[in-house]
């Protein structure tokens, strides 16, 4: 695909589409501008979410949602506890060097190359092949790149809050994955409630699945790591 000297040098707001996904998170952020010291730059993000339906085009999540509604609710979750540009630019781009055209390259021409480098780091293809999101966390974590594996976490509370839309195989991976490295990740970055949060729905989950035989352990770890930390 021929990077399209019009995408780069010639952005403005009337190349934007407004959308449901798109107008819940912009009056989250304009709300939170108003209370805030540093406040988010909002063309930065609208620019940012052209360029996820852009890139992203047509393709859908299996629960039948355009696939750019789950950035944008990642970056919705995330600006919580991450109120900053990068961060919030990051999430709604953190799939495309993965799944679209959209290069590292183009990424830090058109936002920089802190967030080039960040969204890189969240993608699975890498020079020597295709990773899994555990390697992806367990990479981050050794770097201490916190920032970024928070992005990481809410990546995966939106998959497994849309786990019923996913094929068994995909479910229980990502239950396997979640059980394995989320909870002692999340004690890491400092946010503990998200423990609590990702292990009630695996159990959840996991009646439906069986990927734990007894259904008890997912609790029992739970309250291990948590006595642990």
């Amino acid at each position: 695909m021929v990077f399209m000297e019009e995408d780069i040098n010639y952005w403005d707001n009337s190349k934007y589409a407004l959308c449901q996904y798109a107008t819940r998170l912009l009056d989250k952020l304009r709300k939170m501008n108003e209370e805030v010291n540093r406040p988010i730059d909002i063309d930065e993000v609208i620019k940012a979410i052209y360029y996820a339906k852009k890139y992203h085009g047509s393709q859908m999540r299996q629960s039948g949602e355009p696939y750019y509604s789950h950035p944008l609710e990642v970056a919705y979750m995330i600006s919580d506890y991450l109120y900053r540009t990068d961060i919030i630019v990051t999430s709604i781009l953190h799939d495309t060097i993965e799944d679209t055209e959209l290069t590292e390259k183009m990424i830090a021409y058109i936002f920089g190359k802190q967030v080039a480098s960040q969204v890189e780091d969240l993608s699975r293809n890498k020079p020597h092949g295709k990773i899994s999101s555990a390697e992806i966390m367990e990479s981050l974590y050794r770097q201490k790149k916190y920032d970024t594996l928070i992005i990481k976490i809410f990546d995966r509370l939106h998959n497994i809050e849309t786990l019923e839309a996913k094929s068994p195989e995909k479910a229980k991976k990502i239950i396997e994955e979640t059980l394995k490295y989320s909870l002692i990740l999340c004690e890491v970055v400092e946010l503990p409630w998200l423990c609590d949060i990702l292990y009630e729905k695996c159990y959840k989950h996991n009646i439906r699945l069986g990927v734990i035989k007894n259904n008890a352990d997912i609790f029992t770890k739970l309250s291990q790591a948590n006595y642990s930390h």
